[in-house]
């Protein structure tokens, strides 16, 4: 499978979300949306690591200059 792009993983972690809050499924599915959920977090945790480093190498480079 391909990588996510901040936004679909974002757009989906938001919709497990509301799936989770809203109730009406059982244990088993709650717990995959769950361990979902956590993979759709550690994706969009990695989009803003790479991107906060991105600015820390540009900022980095504006100030050396």
């Amino acid at each position: 499978m391909a990588q996510l792009s901040y936004e679909q993983a974002r757009d989906e972690l938001a919709s497990v979300v509301a799936t989770l809050e809203a109730g009406g499924v059982g244990l088993e599915e709650s717990l995959k949306l769950w361990e979902r959920g956590e993979e759709l977090a550690a994706i969009c945790q990695q989009w803003l690591d790479g991107a906060s480093a991105k600015l820390e190498a540009a900022k980095s480079q504006a100030e050396a200059e």
